[in-house]
């Protein structure tokens, strides 16, 4: 192989951005306004397992989880069990997916979402905090604040609700893993599901 090729491969390589947010590493602390106005950050649950959840209502792939009733199960289980479930919109004005506090707050009525929160963030801060790519894409925090999970939310990158049906859960795999003090086996996934719409 040429000097030269070997040298664009490099470069090439170089390009690619290493992850700003990479499991192990402690996740970024943000401040985001819920649906209801209140003010959310990632430092004031310290000592909390946390879920960060991309979400946009009119993603088929976000369908998927929520027509299903998937998302709102999870939800309710991990929050029950002390995890801060935080989802988030990072959908900008005029593009799909953007809703406005009223709008978000009928549909988690009416969908049973049974998130802590689910922050509006229309000008991309905390999306582009995280390198958010789809919805959903998946983040979970442990206790210490550090990252130790980023991803799909499970193997099956379909649209198809028959597919949750014996596909493997990481974002379960990870709380479950770490919450009996064993190491997490998948730690980072490429995520599945519609772009997140942010600001041009």
């Amino acid at each position: 192989m040429s000097h030269r090729k070997l040298l664009s491969i490099a470069l090439a390589f170089a390009a690619i951005p290493a992850l700003a947010v990479a499991p192990g590493t402690f996740a970024p602390d943000f401040k985001g306004v819920d649906s209801n106005g209140v003010q959310h950050t990632l430092s004031q649950y310290r000592g909390k397992y946390v879920v960060l959840e991309w979400a946009n209502k009119g993603c088929p792939f976000e369908q998927k989880h929520y027509l299903s009733g998937n998302m709102e199960g999870l939800q309710k289980e991990w929050t029950t069990k002390g995890v801060v479930w935080l989802s988030v919109i990072s959908s900008a004005p005029g593009e799909q997916g953007y809703v406005t506090a009223a709008q978000e707050n009928d549909y988690i009525k009416s969908m049973h979402v049974a998130s802590t929160a689910v922050l509006l963030d229309p000008a991309g801060t905390i999306g582009r905090l995280y390198e958010a790519k789809t919805t959903p894409h998946m983040f979970v925090i442990d206790p210490t604040g550090k990252l130790i999970y980023e991803g799909a939310i499970d193997n099956k990158p379909t649209t198809d609700q028959a597919d949750l049906k014996g596909a493997d859960n990481y974002l379960n795999d990870a709380l479950n893993a770490s919450m009996a003090g064993k190491p997490v086996a998948v730690q980072s996934t490429r995520p599945y599901g519609c772009s997140v719409k942010y600001a041009h």
